[in-house]
């Protein structure tokens, strides 16, 4: 094993945090293993064994490994569902499986084709649809799109949701969906990641952005600045430094408190700790958008804290 990052995240029926973690081998192919924790921080319980496995045999899309697994409770179903990356001959592409106890799978293979990647499901239909976001490489750039199924076997209507920004912004160029969708009051909260070039690499921040509940396509606000970067040791040095990276989180009872779990400098696993409406608020005082959403006085506090 090389190292272990870039966790989904979920709570179980017993209230205990499973994070299906992309572990790289030394040959630099990935596959997912879970872990469990009563209360999410410590004592953790690994299975001893792979718990999803790539099979190119079955999917070639599989070749070179499986990577940074997001994951999406759906109640309809009664099943979380996998959204990941497979990395095949053509590129990173976009899977899909699904599951009810992290024991058996149904995988639904390839739904987006290379190059994609950072996709996750929403957790109930959009007007009927389900509803996938993901970030293809395409002419136009490395921008966040959404697109609609009537099965989660075939995709279309494809939207573009949010664009990468231009010239010296901090998320210029390529941005991505780090953790799935937040379903809140105001609408759905996206917490994304920003990639700046550097003469000598580059580094990944998060920000935040809020799309309508109804129409998801529809951006109402956007962060101008980012709100959580690489600044800790162990996030910016590592196999890839300056990278933190959050595919899942949890919300507490109390429907307010979260844990975001993120990969560090591609080399471990880490967690930072915040409130949904702090995040909101913070959104709200450091956005701007034109359709009139709330903008108070700006504040450059950092709405995640690391425990």
């Amino acid at each position: 094993m090389n190292s272990v990052f870039n966790a989904g995240a979920t709570l179980l029926p017993d209230g205990s945090t499973l994070l299906l973690c992309r572990v790289e081998d030394r040959r630099g192919l990935s596959h997912f293993c879970a872990a469990r924790s009563a209360n999410g921080i410590d004592h953790w319980k690994i299975d001893e064994e792979p718990t999803l496995f790539p099979d190119p045999e079955n999917y070639p899309e599989d070749l070179w490994g499986i990577e940074d697994p997001r994951i999406t409770y759906v109640p309809e179903l009664n099943k979380h569902a996998i959204a990941y990356t497979s990395y095949s001959r053509g590129g990173p592409g976009v899977s899909l499986a699904l599951t009810k106890d992290f024991l058996e799978f149904q995988r639904l293979g390839l739904v987006m084709s290379p190059d994609d990647k950072d996709a996750a499901l929403l957790p109930k239909r959009i007007n009927g649809f389900w509803a996938l976001v993901h970030r293809p490489m395409t002419p136009l750039g490395a921008h966040i799109w959404i697109s609609y199924s009537p099965d989660l076997l075939h995709w279309g209507n494809h939207k573009l949701m949010l664009e990468a920004r231009r010239g010296a912004w901090w998320d210029a160029n390529r941005i991505g969906m780090s953790p799935p969708l937040l379903e809140t009051s105001e609408g759905w909260l996206m917490i994304y990641h920003g990639v700046r070039r550097t003469p000598s690499s580059s580094i990944y921040r998060l920000g935040l952005a809020l799309f309508d509940l109804e129409n998801p396509e529809k951006c109402l606000a956007r962060g101008d600045s980012w709100m959580f970067a690489p600044e800790a040791e162990y996030e910016r040095h590592g196999d890839v430094q300056d990278v933190v990276f959050p595919c899942g989180y949890t919300i507490a009872k109390d429907g307010d408190t979260i844990r975001l779990y993120y990969g560090a400098a591609d080399s471990s696993i880490a967690v930072a700790h915040g409130s949904v409406r702090r995040l909101l608020s913070w959104l709200a005082a450091n956005s701007h958008s034109d359709s009139g959403y709330d903008r108070r006085q700006r504040q450059q506090s950092r709405p995640l804290s690391v425990s």
